[in-house]
């Protein structure tokens, strides 16, 4: 059963935003091809961030390569058990100070370019699911990561699977409904808490 994970939203929104879902069911045997891998960090490149500061670095393993392997072994054994099938596990981090000192709102910045890759990865008909349970401490030692540099976010990218690929929990999950707060509990105007729509 393929799950629609369409966005429902209260206005229409672009494509990309409306089918960008994190799926956990992954093919095993599903590619990211190099053309597409270098569209989305290009895309994550062209993000804006605070003076053009350009916080956000990646660290790239491809399914069978060394920094794959220590980048999943680097995740919560939760995570571990299904993005193991991922194509591509890119290591997300913030470089927290530079040359003239630290970098202001600089995690926002990996924020934005994160996003903009993840909404690549939509228009290259792959899909992305980020990750913040994994060992940040362990990240810094195994992959020898600079004093100024932090790692975030582990992001897995493949093809999508079939949800029977996951046990009971994850499955219904999978196939459940999308959900997130209505409008009126995010956006306010006037004073906070008076809904702006």
């Amino acid at each position: 059963m393929e799950p629609d994970k369409s966005a429902r939203t209260s206005v229409p929104v672009h494509e990309l935003i409306r089918t960008r879902w994190s799926p956990r069911a992954l093919d095993p045997d599903g590619q990211v091809g190099e053309p597409a891998l270098r569209a989305m960090l290009e895309a994550a490149r062209w993000a804006p961030s605070h003076g053009n500061t350009q916080p956000a670095r990646y660290l790239i393993g491809r399914r069978g390569d060394e920094t794959y392997g220590r980048l999943l072994d680097l995740l919560s054994p939760r995570n571990r058990e299904w993005a193991s099938a991922a194509a591509v596990l890119v290591l997300g981090c913030v470089v927290t100070e530079n040359e003239k000192g630290p970098l202001p709102s600089a995690e926002y910045g990996v924020g934005l370019a994160t996003e903009n890759l993840v909404l690549q990865a939509v228009a290259e008909g792959v899909v992305a699911h980020q990750m913040g349970g994994f060992n940040k401490d362990g990240a810094k030692l195994v992959l020898s990561l600079p004093e100024n540099v932090r790692p975030l976010v582990v992001i897995a990218i493949g093809t999508p699977g079939s949800p029977d690929l996951l046990d009971d929990d994850r499955r219904e999950r999978e196939l459940a409904p999308r959900r997130r707060l209505p409008l009126s509990e995010i956006a306010f105007a006037g004073e906070w808490g008076s809904p702006a729509f």
